[in-house]
Parts: C-alpha cells; sequence; structure tokens
C-alpha cells in the first residue's frame, strides 16, 4: 500500500472537522474493526510507487488501555499532520508510509493488536480513527508492546528494506513497562500463528530489528509512569538502552519521534532541537539520555548496522 501523497489542504480540512468533536464522535468503533484483525491479516506492505518512488517504512504503535486512549485522540487531531508534513519538510527519511497499531494487553484485552494499512496520503488518519480504543489493561503492571514486534517481523514487507537495505522505523508508545515475553498461547489465540514455544524479548528485537529501528516512548503523564516511575524506566533502558525516549508532553509526540529519526539518521541532535520552537524542551528531554558518542553518530547499529 501507500500508492498515494499527502496533501496539506487535506490535512487541514480534515483536522478542521474534528475541532470539537468528543473522543467517542472521534473514534466511533466499539468493537474491532475486522480490517484491522490480525487474524485476518497475512501481511501488510509498503511497496514504492510513482508518487512514493522511494518509500520508507514507519511504524506508530499506541497503548490504548485506561487513560492511554488520549494519545491517538490528540494525534488524529493535530499530531499526525505535524509529523508527516515535518517528515516531508526535513527529509530524514524520504517518501514515508505510516502505519498505525493499537496495543493492549493480552492476559485480558479481547483486541490486544490491532493493524492498520501502511499508507502516505489522509487514509493514515481515517484508518488511525477507526481504531478500537477498548480501553481496558490489567493489573498485570505490564502491557503487550512486544506484538507490534512480532507482526512487524514476521507480517510486513517493506521495500525500503527489500530494495534498498534501509530499515523501516518502529516506535511503540505506553506508561507500563515491558512484558516479560510473548506467550506462543497469545500468538496462536489473536494472530493464529501456530507458535510452539513462548519468545523472550531480546528474539522479538532482533527479529524485527533485522528490517526496523525500533524505539519505545515512554508517556510520563500516564498513571502508570507517575505511581512507579523507576520500575518504568528501569525495564525499558535494560531492554532498549538508548533508544527509550521520554515524553514529557503527550501532545508533542509527533516531534519527538520526528526527531528521533533525525537524529537516527546522523543530524545534529542540538540543531534538531532547536528547531522545533515551543517544542524544543520536550524534544530535549526526549533525547537527553543519548551517550555523547551516540549523539555524535547517530544510534544506528543498536540491533544491527543497516546495508546502506
Amino acid at each position: 500500500m501507500g500508492y498515494a501523497r499527502w496533501d496539506s489542504d487535506d490535512w487541514s480540512d480534515y483536522a478542521a472537522g474534528q475541532a470539537g468533536r468528543s473522543r467517542e464522535e472521534v473514534f466511533t468503533r466499539r468493537s474491532l474493526d475486522p480490517e484491522f484483525d490480525p487474524l485476518n491479516i497475512r501481511r501488510r506492505e509498503s511497496r514504492d510507487s510513482a508518487q512514493n518512488p522511494e518509500s520508507n517504512a514507519i511504524i506508530v504503535a499506541f497503548d490504548e488501555t485506561g487513560s492511554m486512549g488520549s494519545i491517538p485522540d490528540a494525534f488524529v487531531r493535530e499530531g499526525l499532520g505535524t509529523m508527516v508534513q515535518a517528515l516531508l519538510d526535513r527529509r530524514p527519511v524520504s517518501d514515508p508510509h505510516v502505519m498505525v497499531m493499537g496495543c493492549g494487553d493480552a492476559w485480558c484485552d479481547r483486541a490486544p493488536l490491532q493493524v492498520t494499512q501502511f499508507e502516505a496520503d489522509l487514509r493514515i488518519a481515517d484508518q488511525l480513527s477507526r481504531l478500537w480504543l477498548e480501553g481496558g489493561g490489567g493489573g498485570n503492571r505490564f502491557e503487550s508492546y512486544n506484538l507490534p514486534w512480532y507482526f512487524a517481523a514476521r507480517r510486513t514487507s517493506i521495500d525500503c528494506f527489500e530494495k534498498r537495505g534501509r530499515k523501516g522505523y518502529l516506535f511503540t508508545v505506553g506508561d507500563e513497562p515491558p512484558p516479560p515475553k510473548l506467550l506462543a498461547a497469545h500468538v496462536r489465540a489473536f494472530l493464529g500463528d501456530d507458535l510452539r514455544r513462548d519468545l523472550d524479548n531480546a528474539e522479538l528485537l532482533r527479529a524485527a530489528g533485522r528490517m526496523y529501528e525500533i524505539f519505545h516512548v515512554v508517556v510520563e503523564q500516564g498513571s502508570h509512569y507517575r505511581s512507579f516511575p523507576d520500575e518504568v524506566e528501569q525495564g525499558w533502558t535494560r531492554l532498549l538502552g538508548q533508544r527509550v525516549l521520554f515524553l514529557a508532553d503527550y501532545r508533542q509526540l509527533a516531534e519527538v519521534i520526528v526527531s528521533a529519526i533525525e537524529v537516527n539518521e546522523g543530524r545534529d541532535p542540538d540543531a534538531v532541537v532547536a528547531s522545533w520552537d515551543a517544542a524544543a524542551g520536550t524534544v530535549a528531554k526526549a533525547l537527553r539520555r543519548l551517550p555523547a558518542a551516540s549523539r555524535r553518530r547517530g544510534l544506528l547499529g543498536y540491533f544491527g548496522r543497516s546495508a546502506r
């Protein structure tokens, strides 16, 4: 998919139409859309086209449990337009194709993974608004952030990697620690794959990291992070090291995502931060944990260097 081009006027009209509407009026689904059910999806593809001749795949997977539903709501109203337009204007990568996922808790939710298509135009917003904000989650103090890694590794085909050896990008977003592992029973139940054993997170990251640069965005305004900040920070830092981004204002998620891509592509982080004006403080805080050497050379190589 992704055979179209982003139009800023279309986005402006769309965003204006969301003004004054409640979250329930924007996200009208009260059950899982069959089109986004991984049981019905064999593969999601990001392919080059005349409109996007050098496509680059970008996945944003939102935690949609509990209070986290405010994040995709803010993104569909404003953040998406900021992110795509900044990617097109700043060009850290060419021709972005964006997929959105909804991520919940496989231990207790009915739809712990929802997956849209890769798209390059306003259909990104349309599909995002069709996610079911289930608002579940349990008392286990983690969510199934590893389901997007599994899907990206096993069910996506992206031309940026297959044709040009360039990795796509995968961002998970939420306020809880990573889960301990991915249960084979959950993969069978929610994706239909006959997995014979559980997978630990390191395995999943290696598999998804072959094709994607992987980051996690910790939402500091989330209730779990506010209650257990050390638990969240230590869990993600042990797993991803410098690829953990700490988001102080969820309304500026787009700026943080674009900035991480820019720095990963070798741009000077201080210049990136300074370019954001009102969002500069949030971006600086999100990028602050990058080691000095990595800030100079970008973040490439954490899961294996792309062939470029």
